[in-house]
């Protein structure tokens, strides 16, 4: 599982989340993301309404700039009462206006960041939450990360939908809502002009985009191809140099960079074409506006047609807002699509089913209390991944409580699933594991797994102190106990070596320390935990021979008074358990003692006593 997933971190990156398709089912769906946004509904609201007055004085703004044209032409008989017939009386409003829009701006950003970050705090936690209480398979179907990117980029994407996107788009409806209801006003013979321009210039203006959002995904598809075979070739350097393959790589990843520049290349060109077409429609519209207008400023005051000049100004400005915003809101589809995107891949794992951990308890029912008795009936095992392979068949076997027992086999026979089922990581495919006659399914994982501790052949340490790591095992421990704890596990000579003691961190996945001393912290914090059942990988395999010794006494220390099964490799440490198993192709083929099963000649075990003993 581990080496699965480190092989598997280059997941998809935030810049890949898809944009979903705008309908209304998928729009519905998406608005469940914003369900966080509920206990704080207070600001969002302040947030909105702010934002309405915000659009509202940019609106105004248009309006007065005519009235200046205006009173500047000497044309105030037809200004309305309320307003100022002097140009610093319209100044004076117009600095009002602009005074009360940045107060409005201030806090219209403040209110969308405070629901904005609290939000996206929510989600996070809640995501993480889940994530740590999902079952196995659902990370063994899954790139690491694929998993991170939904933590970090998608989570960013959502949070620029609350903080700017969201207001954007709306500021944008209402720029164009307000645009067209102002310029209508003015003069609608002129309005439905200039509409008539917009559909062939959207029409023209969407099929340009998506024909460079497509090229757009071709480059850096191209690119994410030249990422790959440079993070293949940086984390396989050694055969790389082993075969003497550098060439053969700077050539393959030469050749990447060219397919890139290419289909860059091509998207430029029509990147270019797009702006000239922008450029040439913009210019072009305001100038057919600009010549319309101006054949209705020329009119004689009597003809109905006549316009003001401060008018034609104030329609200009209202015209240049609305194209503003219909292609700022291009924009905002685009990114309301990759939120949406974002928003799905979200609840995909929010919808997920958890594992049944921290379950609350009835105040009617005492806490669970083991003693270690352990029963494999008739137990069947499939891996949801692979359906069709059965790993287990028909296990069945009986562990009192406080003995010893191995199981070993060659490798690929089962060994490590039976663990697994113990500490129900997977759902049995038949039959029946109990332990002191309680069936694991009914039982809350959460106790199930506090009574059973676990030492894997590979340790796998945090990155923090040495202390955090042995108090993994029972967080909270007084430092008498993680002391007696490390002792115990032959660790506290070489932790009281160290200047910082306890507190020495251990680097990333415990990089700081040597094998037989993480093996020895690992040991430690099982100590701590004191659980009921131990389930030991045997971890001296790739130690050397002081190690070994150590980490081995350690292991006898800790099986004292408890259920133990051992995942034997060396044979020779077995010896004292009390009953050894023999698994090949998912069944127990021979068990019992050291001595019995090394007396058959014929059997499985002796043949690997006697493999083992040739090999050294």
């Amino acid at each position: 599982m581990a080496a699965r997933s480190g092989m598997n971190t280059s997941g998809q990156s935030g810049a890949d989340v898809p944009k979903v398709k705008l309908t209304k089912e998928n729009f519905q769906r998406g608005l469940r993301i914003f369900r966080f946004v509920l206990p704080y509904k207070a600001s969002f609201i302040a947030g909105l309404l702010l934002l309405l007055l915000s659009s509202v004085s940019t609106m105004v703004m248009p309006k007065m700039l005519g009235y200046i044209v205006n009173i500047a032409n000497h044309q105030t008989a037809a200004l309305p009462p309320f307003v100022p017939k002097t140009i610093t009386g319209i100044a004076l409003v117009l600095f009002g206006v602009v005074l009360l829009q940045g107060i409005f701006s201030f806090f219209r950003i403040y209110f969308f960041s405070r629901v904005s970050e609290f939000t996206v705090r929510d989600i996070r936690r809640t995501l993480y939450q889940k994530l740590v209480t999902l079952p196995i398979p659902f990370f063994e179907q899954r790139r690491v990360g694929e998993i991170t990117s939904r933590l970090t980029s998608d989570v960013a994407n959502i949070q620029d939908t609350f903080t700017l996107t969201l207001a954007e788009f709306l500021r944008q409806i209402l720029t164009l809502l307000a645009g067209v209801a102002f310029i209508m006003w003015e003069s609608w013979r002129l309005s439905l002009f200039m509409l008539a321009t917009f559909p062939p210039l959207v029409l023209l203006a969407f099929l340009f985009g998506r024909s460079i959002r497509k090229l757009a995904k071709q480059t850096q598809d191209e690119l994410a191809k030249t990422n790959v075979i440079v993070e293949e070739t940086l984390q396989g350097i050694s055969s790389v140099k082993a075969f003497a393959s550098e060439q053969h790589e700077v050539k393959r990843y030469g050749e990447g960079l060219s397919r890139t520049v290419q289909a860059a290349l091509k998207s430029s060109l029509y990147r270019g074409g797009f702006v000239s077409f922008i450029i040439v429609a913009i210019f072009g519209g305001i100038f057919l506006v600009l010549w319309r207008g101006a054949t209705y400023v020329e009119l004689p005051l009597s003809d109905p047609r006549h316009l003001d000049m401060g008018d034609l100004v104030s329609f200009i400005l209202y015209t240049m807002f609305i194209g503003a915003s219909v292609a700022g809101l291009g924009e905002m589809y685009g990114k309301i699509q990759s939120s949406l995107g974002a928003s799905e891949r979200l609840l995909e794992i929010l919808d997920e089913t958890s594992e049944p951990v921290h379950q609350p308890r009835p105040a009617n029912v005492p806490a669970l209390h083991l003693r270690g008795n352990i029963a494999y009936d008739h137990v069947e095992f499939r891996y949801p991944t692979r359906p069709d392979l059965p790993v287990l068949k028909d296990i069945s076997f009986r562990i009192e409580a406080g003995e010893k027992v191995a199981l070993v086999g060659p490798s690929g026979a089962g060994k490590s699933t039976i663990v697994q089922l113990l500490m129900h990581i997977y759902e049995l495919s038949a039959g029946r594991i109990s332990i002191d006659g309680h069936d694991i399914n009914s039982l809350d994982l959460t106790e199930l797994r506090q009574h059973i501790g676990i030492v894997p052949q590979e340790t796998m340490l945090f990155g923090g102190t040495i202390r955090e790591n042995i108090l993994y095992g029972r967080p909270g421990a007084p430092d008498a106990d993680v002391i007696d704890a490390a002792r115990r596990a032959n660790a506290w000579q070489f932790i009281s070596s160290f200047p910082e003691g306890l507190d020495t961190v251990v680097g990333e996945r415990g990089i700081k320390l040597s094998g037989g001393q993480r093996q020895r912290v690992a040991i430690a914090r099982a100590i701590l935990k004191n659980p009921v059942i131990l389930l030991l990988d045997e971890a001296t395999s790739a130690l050397d021979s002081e190690s070994e010794k150590l980490v081995q006494q350690a292991m006898d220390e800790l099986m004292q008074n408890r259920t133990s099964i051992i995942i034997a490799h060396r044979l020779s440490t077995i010896r004292k358990v009390d009953k050894i198993l023999v698994i090949d192709g998912g069944r127990i083929v021979e068990q019992g003692s050291h001595e019995e099963l090394s007396e058959n000649e014929n059997g499985l075990y002796a043949n690997l006593l006697k493999l083992q003993f040739e090999l050294t």
